[in-house]
């Protein structure tokens, strides 16, 4: 029996050491040919753009290249469902975001992936300010007259987003659950559409990416109210943040992160993190992120994980407070 039991633990041990072994030898010959980046949104979008920014020079530093492919659709589910369904080789990486990684399933159970088990993090690359902006047209300029407005007639107002589920609709329930307010859910096809409708006056509210209402507040065609950010922005000295205002839990940048399917070996995880950091120190590449408004945060794969798990804990109790429904 003992001998029985000590050639179990030599076989486990074995087979142990032979995946060992057989992890490092893929880290050190990977990759041997292009590696698919799926953005789970059109192109021209703020994920879209960030994407290519890094894809280029990631793909001269592990020598092969990094193709940018856009599977839009969903809200970032059709994207990230490819993602979880790939191989877990390193062939197949995602462009994250909080719509598909934690706004989208917290509202939709039947999504058929799990966000924080069917994947793989490797890195958040950047986070972006996200905007409350109101049309000049509103009878208030600033956060408290517009409480004040909101409070004296619930209901009266609506607000723009790119779709239910979307982190716009999600980040404005979370803070009309804070701020105990009532405005009317506007939901587009497309973060697009929901900005020129607010910036034209058919909705008065929109919580959306800074870097596509700056513009608009720049040129005084809508107010800002507050950034989602931690420190103010530059471009915005006047325009408080969320925790300034009493909501710190509304100061929630857009993550854009990497991920990766379910199983991808820790040495390629190790080996791709490092990749991506490096390329994240580049000040070509900096330069290029922050003309987009966001900041570098290159995090470790644990740091990201639980980012993500945050995220979505925090949407799925929004979506359970304000009993939100998929439209």
């Amino acid at each position: 029996m003992k001998q029985q039991t000590q050639g179990i633990l030599t076989s486990a041990c074995f087979a142990l050491l032979c995946s060992l072994f057989a992890s490092v030898a893929l880290a050190q010959s990977y990759p041997t040919k292009p590696i698919r980046l799926l953005v789970p949104f059109a192109p021209g979008g703020s994920t879209d753009l960030i994407a290519r920014i890094v894809a280029e020079p990631l793909g001269k530093l592990l020598g092969q290249p990094v193709v940018v492919e856009n599977k839009a659709g969903g809200g970032g589910v059709i994207g990230a469902l490819e993602v979880a369904r790939a191989a877990p080789d390193g062939y197949t990486l995602g462009l994250t975001t909080a719509s598909s990684a934690a706004t989208n399933p917290a509202i939709n159970p039947a999504i058929a992936y799990k966000p924080l088990t069917d994947f793989t993090p490797i890195i958040n690359m950047v986070a972006t300010p996200n905007v409350l902006a109101i049309h000049p047209s509103f009878p208030a300029k600033d956060m408290a007259g517009f409480l004040k407005e909101l409070r004296a007639r619930p209901g009266k107002y609506d607000y723009a987003s790119s779709g239910t589920g979307g982190i716009g609709h999600l980040q404005m329930e979370l803070f009309k659950n804070l701020s105990k307010t009532f405005v009317v859910h506007i939901p587009y096809a497309g973060s697009g559409p929901a900005l020129r409708d607010t910036v034209g006056g058919q909705v008065p509210i929109i919580f959306d990416n800074l870097p596509s209402a700056m513009p608009h507040i720049q040129g005084k065609r809508l107010i800002a109210l507050a950034v989602a950010t931690p420190e103010r922005v530059a471009e915005l000295p006047d325009v408080p943040t969320f925790k300034e205002l009493g909501l710190e839990p509304v100061n929630r940048p857009a993550l854009y992160g990497i991920w990766a399917p379910k199983g991808l070996p820790a040495p390629l995880v190790a080996q791709l993190n490092a990749a991506v950091r490096k390329v994240l120190q580049d000040p070509v590449v900096i330069k290029r992120l922050e003309a987009t408004g966001s900041r570098v945060v290159a995090n470790s794969p644990q740091e990201f994980a639980a980012q993500l798990k945050a995220e979505y804990e925090v949407y799925k109790k929004v979506v359970d407070a304000q009993k939100l429904k998929l439209d």
